[in-house]
């Protein structure tokens, strides 16, 4: 068989026969990694002889409906996210930083099922490690078997020997396929390792989690492709200096996009954080100039969340613009439209923003919360401790609509909020005597300032 040499990159998979040091398809250097591929063609069938099976070709109205079985593990956070538990024969993959908590993880639902029969496949720690985490974390796993094998045959003949309801592969990267040249953690391998793994879960409908190293970007290691093959992408997420991890639902062919888990790190494991708003709000500061209190939605439930700001004459030529779980750019377009609109003088002054707890929230809705958090720090007044801020805010100063606005007034007042500020629009479908809280509106940033400064 003749076989000829192609070099693949390592973070977008853009082939070429000829080695160069820079990707031409994403502009990564040193990313162009030598494989073997062979060079035999194969033949093309003639479609007129190709056998169709029956059962492969039917029309929509004519295929019976069917609810997929799932089994719940009993951490709610998770079970949320996945969309009410695990889905038989899915495969989900979950991506994050090392030591952030995901084998952790891992064990946590295999304690919770201990009438599954689980196989831990394990590239990176040996059998003893695992049995000494267990220990620490005082779990009393039953019906799981430990397998330390990166080879992807004898994987999946492990597999279809024991039969086990659920597989953890952790990780990918270091799986391999032994026809492949190239070394494990390569495109190819990661390619051809993930599609074995699919191939079997499907075949024998075994649910299986696969763990996955990220980029200093953030991103799953390896091609995009390898988030299309699978059925559900989590996201770890958090700080190393905070206690807190979001589980974040990224892609699911089974459930909501948008739903997150909260946990904290604790020396017994993972713990669930069932109510996130009194826990990021159990430290934060009364009377404090700077201090706003906002309300984000992340998935179907709203949290309550503390966003602190500061700005300080700076010591350098160039302002500072820095930003902790807030977006860097929308921060300096707040930080225009307040120069512009209220005449604010910011350009001789650093401006940070932080949100409490090591959480990151992308939605607007927090805009009218960090505009007056910028203010209050300006002038060094503090705002009411009492108020949640809400509203978007446009580039000429309005302060727009947000959606779900009943479920962050409702948040607001079961923790005992006096008053809620929100965007006028969102008054008109509003009835305010649900709740006791005091609700007002607003145009404008200058409205809001002169209710709540």
């Amino acid at each position: 068989m003749k076989v000829k040499t192609k070099y693949v990159c390592q973070t977008c998979g853009y082939s070429t026969l000829r080695w160069s040091g820079k990707c031409p398809e994403c502009d990564s250097w040193n990313s162009l990694v030598e494989e073997i591929t062979s060079t035999d063609k194969r033949k093309k069938s003639a479609s007129k002889n190709i056998r169709l099976n029956g059962d492969s070709f039917k029309a929509l109205s004519d295929i019976a409906s069917q609810n997929e079985a799932r089994a719940a593990t009993g951490i709610i956070e998770l079970d949320r996210v996945l969309g009410g538990g695990i889905v038989e024969g899915s495969v989900v993959l979950i991506g994050g930083d090392p030591g952030i908590g995901k084998s952790t993880l891992m064990l946590q639902i295999a304690e919770k099922l201990r009438h599954k029969k689980i196989l831990y496949v394990s590239g990176e720690e040996s059998a003893g490690q695992i049995k000494l985490r267990a220990e620490r974390l005082n779990f009393g796993l039953e019906n799981f078997f430990i397998l330390s094998e990166t080879n992807i045959d004898i994987i999946r003949a492990v597999i279809d020997r024991e039969e086990p309801d659920i597989v953890v592969i952790d990780s990918i990267q270091t799986v391999y396929v032994p026809e492949l040249e190239s070394a494990p953690g390569t495109v190819s391998q990661l390619r051809e390792s993930a599609a074995a793994i699919i191939r079997t879960a499907k075949e024998d409908g075994v649910s299986v989690f696969i763990v996955g190293h990220i980029t200093k970007e953030g991103s799953i290691a390896g091609p995009k492709v390898l988030e299309h093959m699978v059925d559900v992408v989590l996201q770890f997420e958090g700080e190393r200096t905070h206690s807190f991890r979001i589980l974040r639902g990224m892609k699911n062919r089974f459930g909501s996009t948008n739903e997150i888990g909260i946990f904290e790190m604790t020396d017994a494991g993972l713990r669930e954080v069932l109510n996130p708003s009194e826990v990021f709000l159990s430290q934060r500061n009364y009377g404090a100039s700077g201090c706003v209190i906002s309300s984000s939605i992340e998935g179907t439930r709203p949290i309550l969340i503390e966003v602190q700001a500061l700005v300080a004459s700076t010591s350098y030529g160039i302002p500072q613009r820095t930003s902790m779980g807030f977006d860097y750019k929308k921060l300096n377009i707040l930080i225009a439209v307040l120069e512009k609109k209220l005449g604010l003088l910011l350009n001789k002054s650093d401006v940070f923003i932080n949100i409490a707890g090591g959480v990151r929230i992308d939605e607007p809705a927090i805009d009218l919360a960090v505009a007056l958090g910028i203010y209050s720090s300006l002038r060094d007044i503090p705002v009411d401790s009492d108020t949640v801020v809400l509203g978007e805010i446009g580039l000429s100063g309005e302060v727009r609509t947000i959606p779900f606005v009943e479920r962050r007034i409702t948040e607001a007042a079961k923790l005992g909020f006096k008053r809620v500020i929100l965007p006028k629009g969102n008054l008109k479908n509003l009835n305010p005597a649900k709740w006791k809280t005091e609700i007002l509106g607003v145009e404008r940033i200058k409205d809001a300032m002169d209710k709540i400064i």
